[in-house]
C-alpha cells in the first residue's frame, strides 16, 4: 500500500467482523498470542499491560526452532480506534500503528510500522509486507473460531 513515509511498511484489510470483536483480538492476550506472527510462528508471552506505557514482553518461536525475543511498549490505546506501541528490540525499532475503522458490521484495519531508520527499513521491506498478510490471515480465523 503507498505511503507518505520511505522508511514506512503499511498494511490494510477489510475484516467482516465488528471493530469491537477486532479490537478485543488485540487487546486480549489470550486471542493475540493465537495470531500473533506470520505463518508457522507461535508466541509465548512473558508480560502485557495493555495500557498506555504498558510493556509487552514476548518470544516468537519460528517454524525452524529458532527464538525471537521482543520488547514493546505501548505509547497509546484509544478503545476501539487505535493502538499504538513501539517495538524495542531486538534488531529494529519502529513505531506500530493499528487504526480500527468501523464500516457498517465490517472493520477496515490499517496497521502502519514506521521504521526509525532507512536502513532497518531496507533490511525488512522486502518480507513483511507479505509477513503482515500472514498475520492477517492468522487473525481473520481467531475472528471466525470466536465470532
Amino acid at each position: 500500500m503507498p505511503n507518505g513515509n520511505r522508511n514506512e511498511i503499511v498494511s490494510a484489510r477489510i475484516f467482516h467482523y465488528p471493530v469491537e470483536q477486532i479490537f478485543k483480538a488485540w487487546a486480549d492476550p489470550h486471542l493475540l498470542a493465537q495470531w500473533w506472527g506470520p505463518k508457522g510462528f507461535t508466541s509465548t508471552f512473558d508480560e502485557f499491560d495493555f495500557t498506555n506505557g504498558g510493556l509487552w514482553k514476548f518470544t516468537m518461536h519460528g517454524p525452524d526452532g529458532a527464538d525471537y525475543h521482543n520488547f514493546n511498549r505501548f505509547i497509546e490505546i484509544f478503545q476501539p480506534v487505535k493502538i499504538v506501541f513501539d517495538h524495542l528490540e531486538p534488531v529494529h525499532t519502529f513505531r506500530a500503528t493499528a487504526l480500527f475503522e468501523k464500516m457498517d458490521e465490517s472493520t477496515r484495519l490499517v496497521f502502519s510500522m514506521l521504521f526509525d531508520s532507512a536502513g532497518e527499513y531496507e533490511k525488512v521491506k522486502d518480507f513483511i509486507a507479505k509477513a503482515n498478510e500472514e498475520n492477517f490471515d492468522r487473525l481473520e480465523a481467531v475472528l471466525y473460531a470466536t465470532k
